[in-house]
């Protein structure tokens, strides 16, 4: 194994997630989990808030989401869980969700499905927990 030897620092890491329908993706991660378009086109787009960003491309083909679907996910760790609950379980008409809940490993979630098939964990640490910590 070859070790790091080059000095930077990471400033921010954010996910990049193909998409079928533009329109649709944006329209639900600010709906339903506040995010707001800082840049928007037809084919790449990016969402923004409290300074977390994601990176939407449009897929090149309905096999590249049939690939993606299922298969993608990522984690959105928040504060005041219970205060985004509310709002985001007035979407379950629409939107696959999975009802808050606590995890072994100490965090409050719940899980909710964007319109391109990409499970979106949200979570927060579960108040009087301790969290595991590496050293």
């Amino acid at each position: 194994m070859t070790t790091m030897t080059a000095s930077y620092t990471a400033r921010n890491i954010s996910p990049m997630l193909a998409v079928a329908d533009m329109e649709q993706t944006l329209a639900f991660y600010h709906d339903v989990l506040g995010f707001n378009a800082r840049m928007k086109s037809s084919e790449y787009s990016i969402v923004d808030r409290d300074g977390q960003t994601i990176h939407f491309m449009k897929a090149a083909s309905e096999e590249v989401m049939k690939c993606v679907r299922g298969h993608t996910e990522i984690y959105l760790e928040v504060s005041s869980i219970g205060s985004l609950w509310e709002h985001v379980k007035t979407f379950k008409d629409r939107y696959r969700i999975r009802d808050l809940f606590e995890r072994d490993y100490g965090m409050t979630e719940f899980h909710v499905e964007d319109p391109n098939g990409c499970l979106v964990f949200v979570g927060e640490p579960t108040a009087g927990r301790n969290q595991v910590s590496e050293t």
